[in-house]
């Protein structure tokens, strides 16, 4: 008991708020909504609160877990964000170049819920990379609980997907999707060339 009091203890609300900004920046629920957009259109069904559960679920045991995991493989953390990275860039070209590249046809309903939404685009390489940056100057209590308030955000954002699928024009819709696709293919490039440069 004493041990948990400790833990909840340690919340700081500037570092819950500090941390909030940094993550949501990375996670980005607001720049992805076209990829939502684009799967759904494709016949995939997305799941709000299964795409929340798995990154939140994936983001916390990384937290506690990555460094040790990766340690485990022998994978440093500068190849697994360019791997990721690598994943995100033929996201952006479906967006872009109107093509498709992943092969969706086989997945259940809310299957992709989980592949790539959860897992890499919200709970990906790039959120990976920042737990671990900030664990050395943020507590552990104040880095779960600003990762709740992501994720609550998140939910939010993809609720409301289909309130702007309605609202919004077909042309609008497509402007927004071509020009987050730019964005998340500059994220992707980022990941990428970033930790290249890093390990050379």
């Amino acid at each position: 008991m004493e041990s948990i009091q400790n833990f909840f203890g340690t919340i700081d609300f500037w570092q819950v708020v500090s941390s909030f900004i940094f993550l949501i920046a990375i996670i980005d629920p607001f720049g992805n909504i076209p990829v939502t957009i684009t799967m759904e259109k494709e016949g995939i069904r997305i799941v709000p609160w299964r795409v929340c559960l798995a990154s939140l679920i994936i983001l916390m045991a990384f937290l506690f877990l990555g460094e040790w995991i990766l340690k485990l493989f022998g994978v440093q953390i500068e190849y697994f964000a360019i791997a990721g990275g690598f994943v995100i860039f033929l996201m952006a070209l479906e967006m872009i170049l109107d093509i498709s590249i992943f092969k969706n046809g086989n997945l259940l309903e809310g299957e992709g819920s989980i592949v790539p939404l959860a897992f890499p685009m919200y709970a990906g390489p790039g959120a990976f990379t920042a737990l671990l940056a900030i664990t050395a100057e943020y507590s552990i209590a104040s880095l779960c609980v600003s990762l709740i308030l992501c994720i609550v955000t998140l939910y939010l954002v993809l609720v409301g997907t289909n309130w702007l699928t309605k609202y919004l024009g077909q042309t609008s819709l497509y402007i927004i999707r071509k020009f987050f696709g730019i964005i998340v293919l500059a994220i992707a490039c980022k990941l990428m060339f970033g930790n290249l440069a890093a390990i050379f």
